[in-house]
């Protein structure tokens, strides 16, 4: 289920196994990267990193960031080499268990199949709070799915809730426009561009920080629900944090917690909130310097890395606000950066927990037959993003060859 890269790359390894399968897909192939992105979107990762089963990115700009109109192309070009037999504009209605696998509805009848791979991504359905209802609707609402431009907003002020990438890119774009930004903040992670003179994403793989696996990690359940880094790709390579936001005019307040009688109610403790992303990030580049004090003599030193950094302290508003009248015409959009989540409605299989989560093992769902791809941190951390997956459609499709060997 899904034709985005998750799905491509479980159907190519299915190919080299000679297992008879289907790819099918609710709209085409890379429907999100085509449907669901704003007009300015770039890849996080740099283009080197932007590589599938037997592709890889060739282009002349290797530090450069993808669109999304580039991903796509890239996407229906891995399609087509691995010939993937795609079923396009078929929608998932039902799977539900029939003999000794499963029988999935769809919008063009019904498919019988020994095992299922649910490779349809983690982040179907934009979250929103419940206070959102709450909202005066003189005030427009609006989540990242929804938004492409400035230009298509109504006149006046900017709320956008959420500080990860998202959020931070979002706020960024609508204050270059010209418009009034208040950005609220809650748990973030913060990186720099660059480190040393290469890319923050470079380090994360050179020093083996993205191939931790998950069965590695002593909180598996919050590793799985960080936010996304700040980050943004840019011709310039620049740094999106909190501090690049403030000296571009953007108002910083403190997470978003309710609405009362048209009032937004943000929460303090910004400082500590700031406080406890600066030590992750402290932490983090402690562990490149570490990686690289093994790499400065011998064959393998690296003559191009420069001297360790440490980025200044994020600045605390000196009085951030606490409430903001949602009536006074100061806010007239809402932008909901607040994250995502799967959509599990179809599945009529006892395999999601009380919160919407799937339950599986490194990909191996609590079902006799069920996999799952491209979700956060399913085998390793850099599991969601495209360069990610190969080795965890693998490893997935390996396990899901012997489960049919054993079934014979």
């Amino acid at each position: 289920m899904g034709a985005g890269h998750a799905g491509l790359a479980a159907s190519r390894f299915l190919s080299e196994r000679s297992v008879d399968h289907l790819v099918i897909e609710r709209g085409e192939v890379a429907n999100s990267w085509r449907r669901e992105r704003w007009d300015s979107f770039r890849l996080l990762t740099p283009n080197w990193q932007s590589r599938l089963p037997g592709l890889a990115y060739e282009g002349p700009d290797p530090d450069g960031y993808l669109t999304a109109k580039e991903v796509t192309r890239f996407v229906e070009r891995f399609a087509a080499l691995s010939r993937a037999p795609v079923r396009t504009g078929t929608t998932v209605t039902s799977v539900r268990p029939a003999g000794d696998g499963y029988r999935v509805t769809t919008s063009r009848g019904e498919i019988g199949c020994r095992t299922l791979v649910i490779a349809s991504g983690a982040c179907n359905l934009p979250v929103v709070p419940p206070f959102g209802e709450a909202v005066p609707p003189s005030v427009e609402q609006l989540t990242p799915y929804d938004y492409r431009s400035p230009d298509r907003l109504p006149d006046g002020g900017v709320l956008v809730v959420g500080a990860s990438a998202t959020g931070v890119q979002l706020a960024a774009e609508l204050r270059r426009s010209g418009r009034p930004v208040i950005l609220s903040v809650g748990e973030h992670v913060r990186m720099p561009r660059t480190y040393r003179g290469r890319d923050v994403l470079w380090w994360m793989h050179a020093s083996g920080v993205w191939d931790q696996r998950y069965d590695e990690i002593d909180d598996l359940t919050r590793a799985r629900r960080l936010p996304s880094p700040q980050l943004v790709g840019t011709p310039e390579r620049a740094t999106l944090d909190l501090n690049a936001l403030t000296s571009m005019g953007v108002e910083l307040v403190g997470r978003w917690a309710a609405v009362r009688d048209g009032h937004a109610l943000f929460s303090g403790g910004l400082r500590n909130v700031f406080s406890l992303a600066d030590l992750k990030l402290e932490r983090l580049l402690d562990t490149f310097d570490a990686w690289a004090r093994t790499r400065d003599t011998g064959p393998g030193a690296d003559p191009g890395l420069g001297p360790p950094e440490r980025l200044a302290p994020t600045r605390v508003p000196e009085s951030a606000r606490l409430r903001l009248d949602l009536r006074s015409g100061e806010i007239r959009t809402i932008v909901w950066a607040t994250g995502f989540r799967p959509d599990y409605g179809w599945l009529d299989v006892p395999v999601v927990d009380e919160k919407g989560r799937l339950r599986h093992d490194g990909g191996v769902v609590d079902g006799p037959g069920l996999y799952a791809l491209g979700l956060p941190v399913l085998r390793r951390r850099r599991s969601t993003f495209i360069h990610g997956i190969e080795a965890d459609a693998r490893e997935v499709i390996g396990h899901l060859a012997g489960y049919l060997a054993v079934r014979g």
